[in-house]
């Protein structure tokens, strides 16, 4: 970094502070258990039903009082609805994470989940009620009365969004209809990918397991290559039948905007993330531009690693003659993520040490956790809770700062009207890996050795690589395989050569044996049937945190106007959002390279690293 850089430290083992890797949940509402938690249950059952019924029957919008007082009156119950709902969601959430085989945990899950259409419902009478009126009237609506202006934004978009319905008899049977249309396809891929096995062989036997349990991250190649093959043929056995998937989800949206006169299938994605299309062009032209910098880190590793060219499976191998770069408990992770964040903005660190020591980290490695991580949170205590598991590893305290991200971004949302306190796909990794990235930059000022620095590089990377070419291979994929539907269904081998295009492009034809041609088959991004184009907004996300992380040496002022960004995030579209508080242009390409200067350094500093080690 450069002007203002941060002070790092690099912690020591410190006995004074011992935090609890449990998480605290009886303060947030009564056990799932007890009758109390039951009658929430019933009474937010009841409420959800009562409202839908009032919202069918919604006057459209106009500055006529009687309506304005109807929809204030609406707006009110659904924030408070919809609340107590995020509320027992999160809180159910966690209970299920914690305990993976409770019958009970899963039952609510269940039930909870039938009364999402309930809320879906109430959302979409809102729209049309707001897509109904002509914009003056409109206008006028909003500015009779305080309340209603103090969600404008929410109305507004709500009003956006609406664009994109069918009329409402129309939208209500297509609703019903989607059950067993785009979702059932949706269905059918979760449950066939989930029953398929991969046989490798383990300790000289032939073993059966599911996909996510074979990995490719062995320092042996051969394990990498048979582990890669077998997987490989495990997922081509039902590739007919995920093309019919693939083929009728796609097919179902480009039928409703055919209906909608909606002639881009990028329209819909780019709205939901509140994006203007220039916004996304100028972003994918830099990635496309600057992206060699990864060619010449991928080319480094595989002399690394002793090979002309990397193929799809040594993307995750490890960098040879690894050691133990450095194992590290809780305490000591927590309190190197404190002493990081704090040294970036006072508020983000104090923040942190209150999440941990007030235990809203479920951290603990043990048996019966469901995999993975996350942030949730639950608006009416106004504290967030994460769910980890840590194993003593760089990796799990670099999870544990991407955590307290999203849960800082939470926090400093939290006095903004429930209605102001969402913001779309592509903003939602702001907070969280820019933590990651402060936290990786004090990695590579406290590390020891070259090596340590490599490996560390070598980590940073390959995140620039999943997001700036394997994403970028999945758009390039999706939106062609877009053109193409539009004509007819289009057949397997047709899809692996469309995927085999599209990751020679993405990846500048640096991967031997031509990538993953049926990475289109595996990747379930492209089976979520509630939400088209899934993927680019990661790489969005990656990119607007880069270029914060890259200000944030410059500008004295950056913890409070970062903070300033984080709440815009649910009061502006996207690139109000930026432009409002650091008065950049998302349009303009200079952002955009601002961002992808912090991983030409880290490729180029990787590339030096390397070449010096093939020396020795």
């Amino acid at each position: 970094m450069t002007g203002r850089d941060f002070e790092f430290l690099n912690h020591g083992h410190d006995m004074t502070n011992k935090y609890d890797p449990t998480w605290e949940l009886n303060s947030l509402l009564p056990h799932p258990a007890t009758d109390d938690f039951s009658g929430r249950l019933t009474q937010i059952d009841s409420d959800l039903r009562k409202l839908a019924d009032t919202t069918a029957v919604l006057p459209v919008a106009t500055n006529a009082s009687a309506v304005v007082e109807q929809w204030t009156k609406v707006l009110i119950a659904y924030e408070k609805v919809i609340t107590q709902l995020d509320d027992v969601g999160s809180f159910i959430g966690c209970h299920a994470a914690a305990d993976a085989e409770n019958k009970l945990y899963q039952q609510i899950e269940a039930r909870l989940a039938a009364l999402r259409p309930y809320a879906e419902r109430i959302s979409t009478d809102i729209e049309f009620g707001l897509k109904e009126c002509d914009d003056d009237t409109f206008e006028r609506f909003i500015d009779s009365k305080p309340e209603l202006q103090a969600v404008g934004f929410f109305l507004r978009d709500q009003r956006l969004n609406a664009a994109h319905r069918l009329p409402k008899p129309m939208e209500a049977l297509a609703a019903d209809l989607d059950v067993d249309g785009i979702h059932a396809w949706g269905r059918l891929y979760d449950r066939v990918s989930s029953e398929i096995r991969v046989q490798v062989m383990e300790h000289g036997a032939i073993v059966e397991k599911s996909p996510s349990q074979v990995s490719w991250d062995s320092a042996e190649r051969t394990v990498r290559q048979n582990n890669y093959f077998a997987t490989d043929r495990a997922w081509n056995s039902i590739a007919d039948t995920c093309a019919d998937a693939l083929n009728h989800i796609s097919g179902s949206r480009l039928t409703r905007y055919r209906r909608l006169g909606v002639s881009d299938h990028l329209d819909a994605p780019l709205r939901h993330n509140r994006l203007q299309r220039k916004t996304l062009d100028t972003m994918w032209s830099a990635v496309s531009d600057r992206k060699s910098v990864l060619k010449s880190y991928l080319d480094a590793k595989a002399r690394l690693l002793g090979l002309e060219q990397l193929a799809w499976y040594d993307l995750q191998a490890p960098l040879p003659a690894r050691t133990d770069t450095g194992k590290i408990s809780y305490d000591d992770a927590c309190n190197l993520v404190i002493d990081t964040m704090g040294r970036f903005s006072p508020e983000f660190g104090d923040f942190c040490r209150r999440a941990i020591q007030d235990r809203w980290v479920e951290a603990e490695d043990r048996s019966g956790k469901r995999q993975g991580g996350f942030c949730t949170y639950l608006p009416t205590a106004r504290q967030s809770r994460i769910f980890m598991t840590f194993t003593n590893s760089q990796d799990s305290m670099s999870t544990l700062a991407h955590e307290l991200g999203h849960a800082y971004h939470s926090f400093v949302l939290r006095d903004q009207p429930r209605l102001l306190q969402s913001y779309p796909m592509n903003l939602a990794e702001t907070a969280s890996t820019f933590a990651e990235a402060v936290l990786g930059e004090n990695r590579l000022n406290v590390a020891k050795t070259d090596h340590e620095k490599m490996v560390i590089l070598d980590g940073m990377l390959a995140d620039s690589v999943g997001f700036l070419m394997n994403i970028h291979a999945r758009f390039l994929f999706e939106d062609n395989f877009h053109h193409e539907r539009a004509s007819g269904e289009v057949t397997p081998d047709r899809l692996r050569e469309l995927m085999s295009d599209a990751q020679q492009d993405a990846y500048l034809d640096s991967l031997a044996e031509g990538g993953n041609p049926n990475f289109w088959i595996s990747k379930l991004h492209f089976y979520i049937s509630e939400l088209p184009f899934y993927n680019f907004p990661y790489t969005f996300g990656y990119l607007l945190s880069l270029g914060m992380f890259a200000l944030a040496g410059e500008d004295d002022a950056f913890p409070e106007r970062y903070r300033r960004l984080l709440i815009a995030t649910g009061c502006h579209d996207t690139e109000t959002a930026v432009q409002s508080t650091f008065g950049l242009d998302l349009t303009e390409p200079d952002f955009w390279n601002t961002s992808l200067d912090v991983v030409a350094r880290r490729a180029d500093e990787f590339v030096k690293l390397a070449e010096a080690a093939v020396g020795d």
